[in-house]
């Protein structure tokens, strides 16, 4: 065993309300090359991100949310916010992005974090996500 970590799993609301943010662009097969640069490994497992939604600032990707895990039932939500755009609510926006367009699908949105990452689990109250159970990851 390596590695050991727990933290807070969440599941989204029935009804998530549409962002206001109008940098959020829905990642596709017809500008997922917006990835390769920033975010190679998201680009070369396109298909097994999907859905996939990042917020754009200055031709940059300031924050991303696509699946991380993924089954016919649900997909976990992956947030990466980068440090320079940290703070402006952008995680919560591409996330709620993300979690919309799962539903959409049909499936149920879930987020979790390790206990000692606040920022995400700051992420998580200001979606009003539901606490649902715990993870453990070993490996």
């Amino acid at each position: 065993m390596n590695q050991l970590w727990t933290g807070p799993a969440y599941v989204f609301p029935d009804k998530i309300n549409k962002s206001s943010y109008s940098q959020i662009v829905q990642i596709t097969h017809k500008n997922k090359d917006v990835l390769k640069s920033q975010f190679p490994y998201t680009f070369e497992d396109f298909e097994y991100k999907q859905p996939c939604f990042v917020i754009l600032e200055d031709n940059n990707i300031a924050s991303i949310c696509c699946s991380a895990r993924k089954s016919a039932q649900a997909d976990e939500a992956s947030l990466f916010t980068k440090e320079a755009y940290r703070g402006k609510g952008y995680g919560v926006a591409v996330t709620n992005a993300w979690a919309r367009e799962v539903q959409r699908q049909g499936r149920i949105p879930l987020y979790s974090t390790s206990w000692d990452n606040l920022a995400s689990q700051s992420v998580a109250a200001r979606l009003n996500l539901y606490l649902y159970g715990t993870d453990f990851h070993i490996s």
